[in-house]
């Protein structure tokens, strides 16, 4: 949330009108760090909606309340951004298409991973035709954890207590490693593979002792043409936008002609064709307005009708989420699962 609100903060069309939480110490962090007035900060969603009626309404729920807050916010008449993951169940995500059709607005899922350079560079190269039709992908994703950092990604150390009464660290509030993460892989993959569908999945999860969520998972997704890979980890030595850890952070993509590796926030991709078999090395694109956040791209796509980039489109998300959830049961039931459907 701090990342969005700066985002808002920082575009010259839009302004933060209020931050709304039921538990008022978690924003006073996001009170100071843009300026906001008291009567800015609410905890009761009904009185923060009704008074300032925003254009655009940014919500950061744990995974398994997004269904819940699309719901109570639709009603108002507002265009929705959610942060990822879509939901904390396919069911939950289909729940949240139905409830925006009546009322005619956005809702999009951010997935702050588009918004690196080395993403939109693989992919307007994998459009181009660089390396033929994209038959695999393999993502390794992650951080240190989910409480390490706040605000404008300030660092800082969690305690047990605070694991503890984080969403993140709860199993019944879909937290874990598998639910924060795989999102990312498989609905990015599913971008950069055209929209095509897998057939089955098997994944496997490591719980660590005293928690109840996994922070480490790794899938396997059969495509009729082949095999891909998402693991996640909490617990990576390093954070991938300071130092990449080891594996990297990041994606490889592999075509019927070549291959692309692009990881997380470095300044170039590497590259094989079947005329350059060594490999070479592409600078990422510099990427501009409006494809350098989700607050800009939303707003120019409102304002001007402009097609929402690949993963903020619902139809993508929802794949994505079908291979969390049939991921998820398998890791949970230790077998192979064709895809939910």
């Amino acid at each position: 949330m701090g990342d969005l609100l700066r985002q808002t903060a920082d575009h010259p069309n839009a302004e933060i009108v209020a931050v709304c939480d039921e538990h008022p110490e978690r924003m006073a962090e996001a009170k100071r760090n843009f300026g906001l007035r008291d009567d800015q900060v609410f905890t009761d969603h009904r009185a923060c909606l009704e008074q300032t009626k925003p254009h655009i309404v940014i919500l950061c729920p744990a995974a398994s309340k997004h269904g819940d807050w699309v719901e109570k916010v639709a009603p108002y008449g507002t265009h929705i951004i959610m942060e990822k993951p879509f939901a904390g169940s396919l069911a939950e995500a289909d729940a949240m298409i139905t409830a925006m059709k009546p009322h005619g607005k956005l809702l999009t899922v951010n997935w702050p991973l588009v918004w690196d350079a080395g993403q939109q560079t693989a992919h307007r190269l994998i459009q181009e035709g660089l390396i033929g039709e994209v038959l695999e992908f393999h993502h390794h994703g992650g951080n240190r954890g989910p409480l390490y950092h706040g605000a404008d990604k300030i660092e800082k150390e969690p305690t047990a207590a605070e694991k503890a009464a984080s969403w993140f660290y709860s199993q019944s509030q879909g937290g874990g490693s598998l639910l924060d993460y795989m999102g990312y892989g498989t609905t990015l993959g599913t971008w950069h593979l055209g929209g095509k569908v897998p057939l089955e999945v098997t994944c496997a999860w490591h719980t660590t002792p005293g928690l109840e969520v996994d922070e480490h998972s790794i899938t396997a997704i059969r495509y009729e043409f082949g095999l891909s890979k998402a693991e996640t980890r909490w617990g990576t030595f390093t954070d991938p936008w300071t130092f990449q850890p080891q594996p990297k952070c990041g994606f490889v993509l592999k075509g019927s002609d070549g291959t692309i590796s692009c990881y997380d926030y470095e300044p170039t991709i590497r590259v094989q064709t079947r005329a350059r078999p060594e490999g070479f090395d592409v600078p990422v694109d510099q990427i501009l307005a409006p494809n350098r956040n989700p607050v800009e791209h939303v707003i120019h796509h409102l304002e001007t009708g402009a097609p929402l980039i690949g993963p903020l489109r619902l139809d993508i998300s929802r794949i994505g989420q079908q291979i969390v959830d049939s991921a998820f049961q398998s890791a949970r039931e230790k077998k192979t699962l064709s895809l939910l459907p």
